[in-house]
């Protein structure tokens, strides 16, 4: 904790606004909140900064035009939900910016078409298409297609994906809590907001308390998830208040408000943030204690002598997440040259001996560094 805001100049900037900020119960869209939000927004706009604005409520307005009592449980459910609110919630979105003389783009994805280098770099492309026209993409997660195995899951995640993506230069979260606390402000007097975060270490995670509505998805913890990926990839992240009057444009101009998460000064390059955290692992590698110091402190490569323990079903050219023995922490993530039967085969092998164990030898290292991001 402790180090100083420094945004610099913010050319492109990505916000993300949760359900609670943009609908009400049974209501459904809040259009009075809505205004508000997007005249920020196009104040911002007016400074030539590129806007992209991730939202959540999809569900909450279908919810609302379906007359449904309960969050939805069933997966068809919430997709119908989501089907119904979606088109209701942009009509909202485009009357309000077209007051401001403002052209909006519907975006919605998935994890699947961040996972898939093709797709993901498509959705790039598409993304920065629609700001050189000068329009506000209003991206969300596709809902009404999306199953638990190629969901994002949360918005703030999302945001965080988005937010690397199109390399913008800050990442705003609002929310209806005006930053992170050191405890639940509502049952302790001792709580205080912090201003700054260097990094999101174990001690900041631990500080998590879950002040999500029972409308909500995610709470605080997913934040700091969104702050991790968005340092990785060099890019500051702020969690404010968004009921706050004009938000956006006093944090832009060096206003204190919320708090301030630091981007990692080693910012990752776009191929290895995508490894690290748009794809989602499709196994898992243990290995040993001097691998784990290879890797973390050497910069080397995860050679076959390293490995200890191969799970799941995957395929070379898959990502993989890396653990230590004796601990399920995820401590880095790669592209792995062997599908898992061989891994199996060759795992505790010493280089020389890959060829005899399998017949061939397509490369020395299980995962080469340049393929290897340390979480």
């Amino acid at each position: 904790m402790g180090a100083r805001r420094q945004l610099g100049r913010v050319r492109r900037l990505v916000v993300k606004v949760g359900s609670g900020l943009v609908t009400t119960p049974a209501a459904g869209p809040d259009r009075r909140r809505i205004r508000a939000l997007v005249a920020d927004l196009a104040a911002v706009r007016a400074q030539r900064i590129d806007v992209t604005l991730v939202t959540s409520g999809a569900i909450a307005t279908g919810m609302a035009r379906l007359a449904l009592p309960r969050r939805p449980r069933t997966m068809p459910e919430k997709q119908a939900a989501a089907a119904v609110g979606q088109s209701a919630l942009m009509r909202h979105y485009e009357a309000a910016f077209k007051r401001h003389g403002l052209a909006v783009g519907q975006v919605l994805l998935t994890a699947q078409d961040i996972g898939d280098r093709a797709r993901y770099l498509n959705a790039r492309n598409t993304l920065l298409a629609l700001l050189r026209f000068g329009v506000v993409p209003v991206v969300n997660e596709n809902d009404t297609v999306a199953v638990d195995e190629i969901k994002v899951g949360d918005n703030d995640n999302l945001s965080a994906l988005v937010a690397s993506l199109i390399e913008a230069d800050l990442l705003v979260l609002l929310t209806d809590v005006d930053g992170l606390y050191t405890a639940n402000p509502a049952v302790d007097g001792d709580a205080h907001k912090l201003d700054t975060v260097d990094a999101v270490t174990d001690d900041i995670v631990r500080m998590v308390w879950d002040g999500a509505g029972a409308g909500a998805v995610g709470g605080m913890a997913t934040k700091l998830q969104a702050a991790q990926k968005a340092a990785a990839g060099g890019v500051p992240m702020i969690i404010a208040a968004g009921r706050t009057e004009g938000v956006l444009a006093r944090l832009l101009n060096g206003e204190p408000l919320g708090t301030y998460f630091a981007p990692k000064a080693d910012r990752l390059g776009a191929r290895k943030r995508w490894i690290g955290f748009a794809v989602p692992p499709q196994g898992r590698l243990t290995v040993d204690a001097g691998a784990v110091r290879a890797l973390t402190l050497g910069g080397k490569s995860l050679l076959p002598s390293g490995v200890v323990k191969v799970e799941g079903d995957f395929a070379a050219g898959e990502v993989v997440a890396v653990v230590g023995e004796g601990g399920d922490k995820e401590f880095a993530r790669g592209l792995v040259n062997f599908d898992a039967p061989e891994l199996e085969r060759i795992r505790g092998a010493k280089t020389r001996d890959i060829e005899p164990r399998l017949g061939y030898k397509s490369f020395d290292e299980v995962i080469h560094r340049d393929n290897l991001v340390i979480l």
